[in-house]
């Protein structure tokens, strides 16, 4: 399996089809920043991957990568990006995205003859069947992220701007924890490597992880409603006043009141 700069790992739950088939023994990717981060090394030692970066400035070590992105250019790009003034086809969000690219992949890319090989990549990759599929289980905590934190002596932890409550023997040790990048109100905590229970919330300002970023995009906000009787649906020289304490005077004693003056507005009567 190989990945190139630009296409980042799955921040929620597992990858999209990691489930269906066996785990790659390797994953060859080159240098970029998304492939040297620390939750995709973790998911890989999780699952017994092994992780190989590719040497910096040899592009001949990608070849294979880079031509299978040229055919995913040339099959499946050009059917849904626009091209001679035409507009291309409407794509609602990233998940719909990842279905289309799924279905093309599923039923066009996967069922073709290979001009190497002589076989379709499906019908060779049947060929070693039925291969080992990761549980469910251990799918979910590869995909979750972790950090290291010292106990305090008022047995909290701190992350990411939140605290949390954890098993008091704990104090002064060094402990990890475990969560779920959009979801910060709950943790689990590992000693050296042993489950020590979970971390309940104490003060939370955060949510979600600073890194993790959703899917699909936030909903725009709503127009808000303007009240009839603000200053913005009156006349242009509609007089506007504000309560002073030299206005409650003159309302107390009415002779210290100035004599009014006719207010613009009405020249326009």
């Amino acid at each position: 399996m190989g990945l190139r700069r630009g296409h980042r790992p799955a921040r929620r739950g597992a990858a999209p089809g990691a489930g269906r088939t066996r785990c790659p023994e390797h994953v060859y990717v080159d240098n970029g920043s998304a492939f040297v981060d620390s939750w995709l090394l973790r998911a890989c030692a999780k699952l017994g991957i092994k992780l190989v970066h590719s040497a910096p400035g040899r592009p001949q070590g990608r070849g294979k990568i880079e031509r299978f992105f040229r055919t995913v250019n040339d099959g499946f790009v050009v059917k849904i990006a626009a091209a001679e003034g035409k507009p291309g086809q409407q794509v609602r969000d990233l998940a719909e995205m990842n279905r289309l690219f799924t279905a093309w992949v599923e039923n066009v890319y996967h069922r073709r003859t290979h001009t190497e090989t002589g076989m379709a990549p499906l019908a060779r990759w049947v060929t070693d069947a039925p291969f080992p599929v990761p549980a469910p289980a251990d799918l979910a905590e590869a995909f979750r992220w972790s950090e290291h934190r010292t106990v305090s002596k008022t047995a909290l932890v701190s992350l990411h701007g939140n605290r949390y409550r954890v098993d008091p023997q704990l104090v002064g040790r060094r402990v990890e924890l475990v969560f779920d990048p959009f979801d910060l109100t709950f943790l689990r905590v590992r000693l050296d490597g042993a489950d020590a229970g979970t971390a309940l919330p104490f003060q939370i300002n955060r949510h979600s992880h600073p890194k993790a970023r959703p899917e699909v995009p936030a909903e725009e906000p709503k127009p808000t409603t303007t009240s009839p009787w603000s200053t913005r649906s009156m006349p242009p020289n509609w007089p506007t006043r504000s309560i002073t304490r030299r206005s409650l005077l003159h309302k107390n004693n009415p002779s210290t009141c100035p004599t009014p003056r006719p207010e613009p507005w009405r020249t326009l009567l």
